[in-house]
Order: C-alpha cells, then structure tokens, then sequence
C-alpha cells in the first residue's frame, strides 16, 4: 500500500508561488504515474497536472497551463508541482495521485489508486 503524503501548502498573495511536494512511502512509487488534483470548497475535484512514470508525458489544465510545472525526483521518491502566478481562483485543497505501475498517465480521477491527504492553498487577492 503506496502511502503519500503531500506538503508546501499555505497562504500567499497573488502573484506569487508555492512548491508543493508529494512524498511516498514507497520506492515503487518511481514507476507510477501521477497526478496533481484540487478541490475548492463547493465545487467538485478536478485535475490540475499529470506526469507519466518515465517523466516523459505530462499533461496539464489548461487553467495552469504556463504557470504550474509538474516534476519527479525518483532519487528522493517526490513529486512536486511548482505553483508560479498564483491567482485567487487556484485556492484549493491540492492531493496528489498515483496510479499502479504500467498505467498511463491520464486526467480521470477515477484512474488513480492511491491519494494523499491533501495540502490547502489560499491565494489572498
């Protein structure tokens, strides 16, 4: 069982930027993809940034298109997603997904097995 645990939420002014990172138990974590999702308080979760297993693939909304970048370090068994240009409308609870080795990286939660317990992000305007 792939625990993750995600960190570097808080609170910042717009404009500005956050790192998150998302840590796992496992060292088979470095042959899943996985993905960056968040949820705004009434609204349903929805898929921020991918990255496949390889690092090759990474898919992004085009909401954050340009401004997130999603990255791996296999070494140290992280994922992070670097948050530049933040803007008000990105305050969310932010989790971090995997899936199980040999599935692609993709934008449906559904496709995900394992999740973090979320990192809160508030963009003050």
């Amino acid at each position: 069982q792939v625990q993750l645990v995600e960190s570097g939420g808080g609170l910042v002014q717009a404009g500005g930027s956050l790192r998150l990172s998302c840590a796992a138990s496992e060292r088979t974590f470095s042959n899943y993809a996985m993905a960056w999702f968040r949820q705004a308080p009434g609204k349903e979760r929805e898929f921020v940034a991918g990255i496949s297993w390889s690092g090759g693939t990474t898919l992004y909304a085009d909401s954050v298109k340009g401004r997130f970048t999603i990255s791996r370090d296999n070494a140290n068994n992280t994922r992070y997603l670097q948050i530049n240009s933040l803007k008000p409308e990105d305050t969310a609870v932010y989790y971090c997904a995997a899936t199980k080795e040999g599935y692609s990286v993709t934008r449906l939660p559904s496709a995900y097995f394992y999740w973090g317990q979320g990192t809160q992000v508030t963009v003050s305007s």
